[in-house]
C-alpha cells in the first residue's frame, strides 16, 4: 500500500517537521487542527504548518526508512539538496 514521506514548515516559526503517512491530506489537516491529539510534535510549536515537500513510496517500510534518513541528515540540509515540491 502506498505511503508518503513529507516535510512541513511552520509559517510562524520556520521550524521543520518530517513524517510519513498513508493519507497526506488527512495528515496535514491533523497537524493544523487545534483539537487533534495525533500530531503532538507539531502542537508543541506554533503553526500553521504548510507542506513543503513530499514523495510517494511503495510501502510503509520504505517510508520509515526514508523518514529516518531525512531526519538523520537534517531536514534543512535535505531540502537544500533536493529543493521543495510535492
Amino acid at each position: 500500500m502506498k505511503h508518503y514521506v513529507y516535510i512541513l514548515q511552520s509559517i510562524s516559526s520556520g521550524r521543520y517537521y518530517c513524517g510519513q503517512t498513508r493519507d497526506l491530506q488527512v495528515r496535514l489537516a491533523q497537524h493544523n487542527a487545534a483539537d487533534n491529539d495525533l500530531a503532538k510534535t507539531t502542537k508543541r510549536f506554533p503553526g500553521p504548518w504548510e507542506l513543503l515537500w513530499c514523495i510517494e513510496v511503495p510501502d510503509g517500510k520504505e517510508a520509515v526508512r526514508l523518514e529516518r534518513k531525512i531526519k538523520k541528515r537534517g531536514i534543512a540540509r535535505f531540502l537544500k539538496a533536493v529543493g521543495s515540491g510535492c
